[in-house]
């Protein structure tokens, strides 16, 4: 599953991170990086712009940029894309209707020239409902081992509960 991403941030100068958090309206985004910030999950709302979160992890600060996922806030996501060093992105894994779109969405972030080379972390979201498509079957629904410009992985987690959600750099 590509390389480690650990390897990438042994590198990061300061040792501070900054990671674009993005993914399809109701992936998780937020609840996520809630969860990262050890934050109350119980009232979340949809994101209309952006919420940003300084986390700290492993000695690192990650500086987390969060973007709405609605059809309609997608084009802003390119003002985002400067000094990028993570993307993480995180999937519905549950919401098999809109893998196609999703994958569609990860595919044009993988084009981007501001994101060329940037690694990329994908969250497999919503593993604690029963309906929930594991990381694997994704990974080659995505065709993600086609991925050959940057380092990658793919993580099951619930954003719900918790588990998985550590950044296992």
């Amino acid at each position: 599953m590509g390389n480690n991403i650990s390897d990438f941030l042994a590198s990061a100068p300061d040792q501070e991170v900054r990671i674009l958090l993005l993914g399809l309206d109701n992936a998780g985004k937020t609840t996520l990086l809630k969860q990262l910030a050890s934050e109350d999950i119980s009232h979340i709302t949809p994101t209309q712009g952006f919420n940003i979160k300084s986390v700290q992890s492993q000695g690192f600060k990650l500086n987390v940029w969060d973007i709405g996922g609605q059809r309609k806030i997608r084009p802003y996501w390119r003002n985002y894309f400067e000094n990028t060093d993570v993307l993480i992105y995180v999937i519905d894994s549950a919401d098999r209707k809109r893998f196609e779109e999703t994958g569609q969405e990860l595919a044009e972030l993988l084009d981007e020239e501001k994101l060329s080379g940037v690694p990329v972390l994908i969250f497999a979201n919503k593993q604690d409902l029963l309906t929930a498509a594991p990381a694997s079957e994704i990974a080659e629904g995505l065709n993600l081992h086609t991925i050959r410009d940057r380092i990658w992985q793919i993580q099951s987690c619930s954003a719900l509960t918790g588990e998985g959600v550590q950044v296992r750099w």
